[in-house]
């Protein structure tokens, strides 16, 4: 399971293939090509880009193909294209509530693509501001239970600007300020203790527990969310038990 909290269960992948992980980098180069855009190449100076070279080490990017995108972005082999950041927000089936975070260079091409995979799922698309009144963007940072103590983290966690340190079936989650991040990030690193996922995130403050059912129609709306080029980030507040994501595997 990619990501182990409750609220972020629906994460859960199968195998990526070679295609999945070719559209995965693709999506990083764009986030990376943006953030360098706007705020230049130089990821100690712009955070926005550290946090995006991070994300596509995560996902196993070549060096040299993260370098290309920084370059790109920063204006050394600019091919003219520009990408807006949009927000999309709505509801899945059982009243599940979604926030797609995308990139794109078309808005009037990606508002009703985005419209259709909605209404596909059952679902349906809301106003700016439908369902993120009930998010709250943190950071969150993931490590598995055999890799530090409690004792450990709350010493190191919270004394680098850490909220809050729990234990999610056997992962040790971490909850910050999104400023904090990197602190909080950086001071586990520097301690030897390598997370199994870092990223800032948006963290429900409800969520819609799902039975089999719903759970399969909230995934593949998912899914195909993910799916899409644009797309950058899915989050939802759905709740999806263990045994049932061991069910639908």
């Amino acid at each position: 399971m990619a990501g182990h909290s409750k609220w972020a269960n629906i994460k859960h992948r199968k195998a990526r293939q070679d295609q999945a992980r070719g559209k995965m980098w693709s999506k990083c180069s764009r986030a990376i090509i943006v953030a360098a855009k706007s705020g230049g190449g130089d990821p100690d100076m712009n955070l926005t880009l550290r946090y995006a070279i991070d994300e596509a080490k995560a996902a196993n990017m070549p060096k040299d193909t993260i370098a290309k995108a920084v370059k790109k972005g920063a204006g050394a082999d600019a091919d003219g294209t520009s990408y807006d950041e949009c927000r999309y927000e709505g509801y899945g089936p059982s009243g599940v509530a979604v926030i797609v975070d995308c990139l794109t260079d078309n808005v009037n091409r990606t508002a009703p693509e985005m419209r259709k995979i909605f209404e596909k799922a059952g679902g349906n698309l809301g106003k700016p501001g439908a369902v993120s009144f009930g998010f709250s963007q943190r950071g969150l940072i993931a490590i598995e239970g055999d890799k530090a103590t409690e004792e450990q983290l709350l010493e190191l966690a919270l004394e680098a600007g850490a909220e809050d340190v729990t234990d999610a079936d056997g992962t040790w989650e971490i909850t910050c300020e999104p400023t904090d991040f990197m602190t909080v990030k950086e001071a586990l690193e520097a301690a030897g203790i390598t997370p199994t996922s870092a990223e800032i995130t948006m963290i429900p403050s409800t969520t819609v527990t799902c039975d089999a059912k719903t759970a399969q129609k909230v995934m593949r709306l998912v899914e195909a969310l993910e799916d899409h080029d644009d797309v950058q980030k899915v989050h939802t507040n759905a709740d999806i038990p263990d045994e049932v994501i061991a069910r639908l595997g």
